[in-house]
């Protein structure tokens, strides 16, 4: 049929047919050229997943002596600082054990002046000696004249010579005794001597003993996973409690294998968290890689050398560090679910390098302030036993432990009626 056959309304609507036709087919084209641009310029370099989730450090708090729970101090969900005391074990065998201590280093500093005291009168002794030695020669040597012309016997001139031999002895005698003495103190002092140092470290050993009947929180953070009770006997290594310090998170993002191949460390990461929905984004870093698969390193490996064997997509684990600023407005807690973007721009440098990336320092300071007071202390028994003088103002102020700082705690022992442990009298 001709175009001059057809009715001029089947050709008006022919014509909006094609128009329409003509329309779509150019909307679809703009939206294909669109999608690639975007692709090309953006989507390409991106790559997401939603296996994401919230880690972080948990610190557990486990006693290193063995005691009996006296108090506790903290409970599920609470909010501790450094150096808050969390539990308490019960003191009065380790105390008993430390006086021991004490007294058993004051006894032997005493001992040990004595030995240096012996010394010096066994050199005293060796002068006698010696004068009596000089005495007894001198006396043989004029009876030796005289018995030439007979004016003494021979009898006396032989009890001449047993005197000068029995001082000879005496002398060699006394300087045998010197010898063996100084044996034992020469070449040190009383702080030195190896008596001493044995009895002082006996002493720090029964104050740490003591003072780690309190068990402080090593950071801050929320208290998770209580498990400790009043009465309870506990052993060292046992887990009490655990403390997560939640300003020190980062997120596990597990990509699959063919997402790994572009990323690389230092790229930039926008994350959303489900708890706070789309609204709030997060940025960070790539830390790391996991150096296996999670299926690697599964308690159950998967056994592949079947005959039944289906592959299956793997996925690594990737460390993704947060932004401090960010994750205090929003906090974040342990095992939540993230959404994870990485920019794969930046391509640089090897996929896994072998060079050490820095970290953040973990560390504490809460137990820095034992074994200083433990030193102040034997310091003090020394002093005061080497002397025989009452303790001075400022031994005693050592000996009671330094005031307390930010992140530590004080913890002293003294003989003194005022010492104190932790606020604790003696």
């Amino acid at each position: 049929m001709s175009e001059q056959d057809l009715t001029p309304q089947t050709s008006a609507l022919r014509r909006q047919r094609n128009r329409w036709l003509a329309i779509a087919v150019g909307g679809f084209a703009v939206i294909g050229i669109a999608w690639g641009l975007y692709w090309a310029l953006a989507l390409r370099y991106e790559q997401s997943t939603d296996d994401a989730y919230v880690n972080g450090n948990v610190v557990q708090i486990t006693p290193q002596i063995s005691g009996t729970v006296v108090a506790i101090g903290a409970d599920d969900t609470q909010f501790v600082k450094a150096g808050q005391t969390l539990v308490r074990l019960d003191e009065a065998d380790s105390k008993v054990a430390l006086d021991q201590a004490e007294a058993q280093l004051a006894k032997t500093v005493r001992e040990v002046r004595s030995l240096f005291a012996t010394s010096a009168q066994l050199q005293s002794a060796i002068a006698i000696r010696q004068a009596e030695l000089a005495t007894a020669e001198s006396d043989l040597a004029r009876r030796e004249r005289l018995s030439s012309s007979g004016a003494i016997s021979g009898e006396e001139l032989q009890h001449a010579r047993e005197a000068v031999s029995g001082a000879r002895a005496g002398l060699a005698g006394a300087q045998q005794q010197f010898a063996a003495n100084r044996a034992r103190v020469d070449h040190t002092t009383i702080d030195e001597h190896p008596d001493v140092k044995n009895a002082a470290a006996h002493v720090r050993d029964a104050y740490l003993a003591y003072a780690r009947t309190t068990l402080p929180a090593p950071v801050s953070g929320f208290v998770a996973k209580r498990a400790v009770q009043l009465g309870q006997r506990v052993s060292p290594g046992a887990a009490l409690m655990a403390i997560v310090p939640l300003d020190q998170v980062w997120v596990d993002a597990n990509f699959k294998e063919p997402q790994l191949a572009s990323m690389r460390i230092g790229q930039p990461v926008t994350l959303h968290a489900d708890i706070y929905g789309g609204k709030v984004v997060y940025h960070g870093t790539i830390a790391g890689f996991g150096a296996g698969t999670g299926s690697a390193f599964a308690l159950l490996p998967a056994q592949n050398a079947t005959g039944n064997w289906i592959k299956i997509v793997q996925r690594v684990p990737v460390r993704i560090g947060l932004d401090p600023q960010e994750l205090a407005a929003h906090p974040l807690q342990i095992g939540l679910s993230m959404q994870v973007e990485v920019d794969t721009r930046q391509r640089s440098g090897e996929r896994l390098p072998q060079i050490g990336q820095p970290a953040q320092a973990v560390e504490t300071d809460v137990f820095h302030s034992l074994a200083d007071v433990a030193d102040a202390r034997v310091k003090a028994i020394i002093a005061a036993n080497e002397r025989g003088a009452p303790l001075p103002p400022a031994d005693i102020a050592r000996a009671n432990g330094a005031p307390e700082t930010a992140g530590s705690r004080t913890l002293a022992r003294s003989t003194h009626p005022a010492a104190t442990l932790n606020g604790r009298p003696l």
